[in-house]
């Protein structure tokens, strides 16, 4: 008969690689309108989320998955603190840009974009290289764990400013809240909770900052620790 768990283990490994390879795809495809837009077209910031905002909307919503994969051992990854920044930048996504007209037009859409679209598609890279080939390029561990020094703080700043960006609309609407009386007798402002999302984000960015140094360290290191794991 044949071994169940490898069974199982290889049915999980082919998921994770169309997995990567889907989101590397995506995202590689939102980088490289990103730069058709500015750098061969010329056109406006303004009218970047019209054409890549339903690309970045599927790709960032479908990336929930990964805290399944976490929650299930799939990956080696903790499941709360994936939780937490897949929800943010989805919040962000779903929420401050599309949801609002002027969330796409703050110019930390384009921001955005540039920073999220780079590093998921060095990240998905490293990661379906390291899943489909067991060892991962000297160059691509140095980009995975260097290129995040820029792109991380430079997608924080963008999703702030786009949440700024989107208060006053979600403010004057009263978008996504849930006023009294109702049935339920429960109030809800949306416009409070994404100031309170947005502020309180700001202690935990040094926080992972520092950590994705700490695995710098290890994936940069001398020995045995040059050949990088996936975390």
């Amino acid at each position: 008969m044949p071994d169940r768990k490898k069974e199982q283990s290889a049915v999980v490994k082919l998921y994770l690689i169309l997995y990567n390879l889907a989101q590397f795809l995506g995202w590689f495809y939102i980088f490289v309108q990103f730069v058709l837009h500015f750098f061969v077209e010329g056109k406006p910031r303004e009218a970047l989320w019209a054409r890549v905002g339903s690309a970045v909307y599927f790709f960032q919503v479908i990336s929930f998955l990964e805290f399944f994969h976490a929650l299930f051992r799939l990956v080696p990854s903790n499941a709360l603190i994936t939780l937490a920044q897949v929800f943010g930048r989805s919040m962000v996504v779903v929420a401050a840009i599309d949801a609002t007209p002027t969330g796409k037009l703050s110019p930390g859409v384009p921001l955005c974009v540039f920073c999220w679209s780079l590093a998921e598609t060095i990240r998905y890279s490293y990661y379906l290289m390291h899943l489909a080939l067991a060892r991962v390029p000297r160059f691509m561990t140095w980009l995975r764990y260097t290129m995040f020094i820029p792109l991380y703080p430079g997608g924080f700043i963008g999703e702030l400013l786009s949440v700024y960006w989107a208060q006053d609309y979600i403010g004057s609407t009263d978008m996504w809240s849930v006023a009294m009386p109702n049935r339920y007798n429960f109030t809800f402002s949306f416009y409070y909770f994404t100031w309170i999302m947005a502020l309180g984000y700001l202690p935990l960015f040094p926080q992972m900052y520092l950590h994705m140094f700490g695995q710098r360290r290890k994936a940069l290191g001398g020995g045995a620790e040059r050949h990088a794991k996936v975390k």
